[in-house]
């Protein structure tokens, strides 16, 4: 679908549009908050490999700050938070620290290019989660022109400088500033030759500057985006309280566009694409590409298709991928994500869209996730989430490919979504969790780095091979490799629920009837002595126990929808009536008991799933909420203690634990009623 044209209006810069579709998801209801917006990230079978591959010198903060330091999550190994790979052919990468180096990394030794540090006496890094030399992009003709530029901020006197646009603060925390450096000798290892300043602007507040500047690394030379400056630049904290993102007269909470070696831009040390959509618009900037952002992080391009998406961070509640175009209007801080913001808002939440939203022609994510605080957590405090924008991966390995793969930064979790899925106008895209594979073995990155706070980005080499970047402790992975979860081979040996009782032992053979393919229990159990375990079931004894196994069949929850704890479980690994795994599929998620993996050995059922969040008390979506069939696969590889959970298809529950190595599999609940039909082991052996 084509994008509708925009009637630009100069008054205070405004953007206002003819109608955009609204999202589905945001169809506007009552006026009240919205206390969970957004359906949480699915968990995936599919595993990145991950081997270590630099590591990077402890760096210091720029002045150093007081004891203690009044925010701890600067204090970091490194404060790295990129990787490149420089356009000459030579295979050399870049990553940038913002404590005030730039390195070049070959065959995984890193040395120093540039030191900011030796080179700007007012640089700092002090305060702001972005601050220092933020970002370093080389000019895709670096090997004949030696040109390449960065991005770092200033405070002290280099406050008192000329800014190519100034703050509307009248006392300014920072300087953000561009630069072109330009080496005598592309090819030497350490730079050596003239700098001269791009741009250079004010910041109110130490957080949200420029973030990220980059070429488009596909664009062929004479065509509109070869050598074009892309600059994401933040609204310096401002926009919260202000309207500054969606003003076209000055350039905070902006994508800009511009020609680095040109002059007709803002204070001629630049110049302005004839191409730009605001070009010629009164009161507009020219530089502008896109509006409307809080913290635009990270952007790049998708190589097979063009397409640009961009990482944005959200003030409280929404982090967002943005199909970025020409002209577009993200909507802070009218808009966070898909939702109405209200700027001052005491409750820091989001609200429905109102009924004449489309009038604005606001650009809405193509894909998103939510912050869910913790109950009792200050909504307008951060609740340690914020995404990192990635890449569409179009590198070696078959199975990632056409997969746009992004970070929650701060927690090291890592998504996907598929490109294709990522469509403006439509509903926004299921975003799916990674698992992590390390030394093969199952991890995440909050353990391989050693802290809760991760501090995790993507990085990219030319071959578009994956790479992420961790200040936490300052080293580099790269992605190897596509790890299945659970994908072991099970064996060959089959066993099947029919044959009726005689295949079946029950807790309490009276409540239970088998007809056929069918395993049905009829009357609710009820609780037994001994530590806490599922009252009823039954036990097909029917063949041999199993090491790895998978048990496949369709089940039935019998007892009325309008009861929220009904359940039916799958029992595997069973050694005793003391001693097994289940499988509890429930249409509530809420308590410890429920929707969940469980161990039973010798005391109380423990829960041993990756989905369970004991602060939100909260597990995998609710498994089933009908009463209709569905169909329950569950694997268990017992060399890796690896589990998996599908519901009609779909991964729902996932753990890793070596309690049993073996046993045999079996069917019932709680104190609900339920059946299963085409009940089949397959497995090993014991």
């Amino acid at each position: 679908m084509s994008k509708p044209r925009r009637w630009l209006v100069a008054i205070a810069g405004a953007v206002v549009a003819a109608g955009l579709a609204v999202p589905p998801s945001a169809v506007a209801q009552a006026d009240e908050p919205i206390q969970d917006p957004l359906p949480d990230p699915v968990p995936s079978s599919l595993g990145l490999t991950v081997a270590e591959f630099a590591q990077f010198p402890k760096t210091e903060l720029t002045p150093p700050p007081p004891d203690p330091p009044p925010d701890l999550r600067l204090i970091r190994h490194a404060r790295i938070n990129h990787l490149g790979e420089v356009p000459d052919g030579s295979g050399r990468l870049y990553v940038p620290d913002l404590n005030g180096r730039v390195y070049l990394v070959e065959n995984g030794t890193q040395h120093i290019y540039v030191d900011f540090k030796a080179q700007f006496p007012d640089f700092f890094s002090g305060r702001g989660l972005g601050s220092g030399s933020g970002f370093v992009t080389f000019h895709p003709d670096f090997k004949r022109n030696g040109k390449f530029y960065t991005v770092h901020t200033e405070n002290g006197a280099g406050l008192t400088k000329p800014t190519t646009w100034p703050s509307h603060s009248a006392n300014p925390f920072l300087h953000s500033i561009i630069t072109e450096w330009t080496a005598t000798d592309p090819s030497a290892d350490t730079f050596s030759g003239t700098r001269r300043q791009v741009m250079r602007i004010a910041e109110a507040r130490q957080v949200h500057a420029i973030q990220q500047i980059d070429f488009n690394p596909y664009a062929r030379k004479g065509s509109r985006d070869y050598g074009v400056l892309y600059v994401a630049s933040g609204d310096g904290g401002q926009g919260a309280t202000t309207t500054e993102p969606q003003q076209l007269g000055n350039p905070y909470g902006k994508i800009l566009r511009i020609n680095p070696t040109g002059t007709n831009g803002t204070g001629g040390q630049f110049g302005i694409p004839s191409d730009n959509p605001f070009v010629g618009t009164p009161g507009a900037l020219g530089e502008i590409y896109a509006i409307g952002m809080r913290d635009p992080h990270r952007f790049s391009w998708d190589r097979a298709t063009g397409r640009m998406y961009l990482g944005h961070i959200g003030e409280h509640r929404i982090e967002a991928v943005y199909d970025v175009r020409a002209g577009d209007n993200y909507g802070w801080s009218e808009r966070e994500g898909e939702f109405l913001y209200k700027r001052n808002d005491p409750q820091c939440s989001v609200y429905p869209l109102p009924p004449d939203d489309a009038q604005y022609g606001y650009d809405y994510p193509v894909a998103a996730f939510d912050h869910n605080p913790p109950p009792g957590h200050p909504l307008c405090s951060d609740s340690g989430h914020a995404i990192s924008g990635g890449f569409v991966y179009r590198g070696s390995i078959a199975e990632l490919r056409g997969k746009y793969v992004f970070t929650d930064l701060v927690d090291g979790r890592i998504f996907y979504t598929e490109a294709s899925e990522m469509r403006r106008g439509r509903p926004a895209a299921q975003i799916h969790q990674f698992q992590v594979y390390a030394n093969g073995q199952r991890t995440d990155f909050r353990q391989l780095v050693g802290d809760a706070r991760v501090d995790l980005r993507f990085g990219q080499d030319a071959r578009g091979e994956l790479y992420l970047v961790a200040k936490a402790n300052g080293k580099v992975y790269k992605v190897t490799g596509i790890k299945r979860f659970a994908s072991c081979a099970v064996g060959h040996t089959r066993v099947t629920g029919s044959g009726g009782a005689d295949s079946w032992s029950p807790v309490t053979p009276d409540k239970w009837q088998f007809r056929g393919d069918s395993v049905i229990l009829a009357e609710a159990g009820e609780a037994r002595p001994g530590p806490r375990r599922p009252f009823e079931y039954a036990v097909l004894d029917k063949g041999p126990a199993f090491t790895n196994a998978r048990v496949d069949t369709k089940v039935r929850l019998d007892t009325p929808v309008e009861v929220t704890n009904r359940d039916v479980i799958v029992v595997f690994g069973y050694a005793s009536d003391t001693e097994f795994y289940y499988a509890h599929v429930s249409t509530d998620n809420t308590i410890y008991p429920h929707n969940g993996i469980f161990a039973v050995n010798n005391a109380d059922r423990l829960r041993i799933d990756d989905q369970w969040n004991e602060v939100m008390s909260r597990g995998a979506p609710p498994a089933i909420t009908d009463t209709a069939w569905h169909d329950v696969s569950v694997t268990h590889c017992a060399d890796t203690g690896e589990i998996s959970v599908r519901v009609d298809g779909e991964l729902l529950m996932t753990a890793v634990d070596h309690t049993f190595g073996a046993g045999r599999t079996g069917f019932g609940s709680f104190d609900n009623i339920g059946r299963a039909r085409d009940f089949r082991a397959t497995g090993t052996a014991a």
